[in-house]
Formats: C-alpha cells, sequence, structure tokens
C-alpha cells in the first residue's frame, strides 16, 4: 500500500491564487494526474465526490494527482469567467505541476464544466491522456475538440443534467483515439456508483478495461 501525503497549497494564476491540492505517494511513476471541478456557480468546486474518486483512481493506479479551484471558487481568488478564464487558471496550474515533475506525462480529467475546459485545452498542454466525465455537450461546444490523445468519455444513460440524445449524436462523430464508457442507470453525479465510476478509470489507465 503506498503512502499516501495530501498537501494544500496556493498556486500562482492570472487572476491570482488558485487553491489547490496535491496527493503524492512514494512512487516513481512516469504520470501525473490534474482533474477539472463542475461549474463553480452551481456548487462545483475540488472538493465534489466526483472529482475526490477521480483522483483516487487516478492516485490508485500510482501517480500524484493535483485538484484545484478554478478562479472565484473556494479561496481562489478572482471571478468566474464562463470556461475562458478558468482555461487560463489551468494553463498555469499544469506550468506549475511540469516545474514540479518535469519529466511526467500529464493525465487530464474534467467532470461536467470542467470536461469541457480539460478538453478544450488538452491538445494544446500535450496531455498524454484524457478523461471526460458527464461532458455538458448542450452548453458548449465540444463539436470542434477533437484531441489525438488517448481520450476516455464516461456518460451515465440517467443522467438528469446533460441530455444523453446530445451526447450519443457527439459521439457519433469520428474521433479514433475516444473510448466511451456508458453507465447504465447512473445520474449526472454517479449517485451511489462512485466506486463503479473508478474502477472505469482504473481499469482504462492500466488497460484492463472491458
Amino acid at each position: 500500500m503506498k503512502k499516501t501525503t495530501q498537501q494544500k497549497i496556493f498556486i500562482p494564476g492570472p487572476a491570482g491564487e488558485l487553491e489547490a491540492l496535491l496527493s503524492m505517494a512514494d512512487d516513481h511513476g512516469d504520470s501525473i494526474g490534474i482533474i477539472c471541478h463542475p461549474h463553480p456557480l452551481y456548487g462545483g468546486s475540488m472538493h465534489n465526490k466526483v472529482v475526490h474518486y477521480t483522483a483516487r483512481a487516478l492516485h490508485k493506479v500510482g501517480m500524484p494527482v493535483l485538484r484545484f479551484n478554478f478562479r472565484g471558487t473556494g479561496r481562489s481568488a478572482g471571478e468566474f469567467d464562463d470556461a475562458v478564464g478558468e482555461a487560463d487558471d489551468l494553463k498555469a496550474v499544469v506550468e506549475w505541476l511540469r516545474q514540479k515533475y518535469p519529466s511526467r506525462d500529464l493525465v487530464m480529467a474534467g467532470f461536467s464544466f470542467g470536461s469541457y475546459v480539460a478538453a478544450s485545452q488538452a491538445q494544446t498542454l500535450a496531455v498524454t491522456k484524457l478523461i471526460s466525465i458527464a461532458p455538458p455537450v448542450n452548453l458548449y461546444d465540444f463539436q470542434k475538440l477533437a484531441p489525438q490523445m488517448p481520450w476516455l468519455v464516461i456518460m451515465g444513460d440517467a443522467d438528469e443534467v446533460v441530455p444523453v440524445l446530445a451526447v450519443r449524436q457527439w459521439l457519433q462523430n469520428e474521433v479514433t483515439a475516444r473510448r466511451t464508457v456508458w453507465m447504465p442507470g447512473a445520474s449526472h453525479f454517479f449517485h451511489g456508483r462512485l466506486p463503479e465510476l473508478a474502477r472505469h478509470i482504473e481499469g482504462w489507465l492500466t488497460g484492463n478495461l472491458c
């Protein structure tokens, strides 16, 4: 069992300091993980349960994991900027993380609003693997996004926030690197299904997803 430590930190961002949590382990892996949280105007933060379980999944496969609050959330400075400023926040956090772990690949995950921010910057930030959980394709233009790295999309077919039909239509686009997992009966927040969600992420990262 890896010894885990969690460090509260503040990272310089374009609108001021960004509150973050860095989970570290006694490992010698070749990857680092970062997770983007759901919509801050609807209670989303780095403490969201989906974000928490995603962090656990990434950490379980042997990587340090950073989750952070976008501008205006928690103790992060600034104000909500509808995914524009938040993309700049993400760039600043990735830059900080790469200075700390310069030789590691970057695995990026996002839930709901955070999945759009992550996917919109994945190509620019040279992400190695991308995970999108319940992507809000009805609110943000995912059609123009086609990251070329391995890309996992996880969606509940009972999502009450993101229209399932809209996601199915988006998934019809040919993106060869994308893998989709549908969780029957799962809601937007994956109530009662969080351990299963984490297992899907772990399985994909380790190559054991059926």
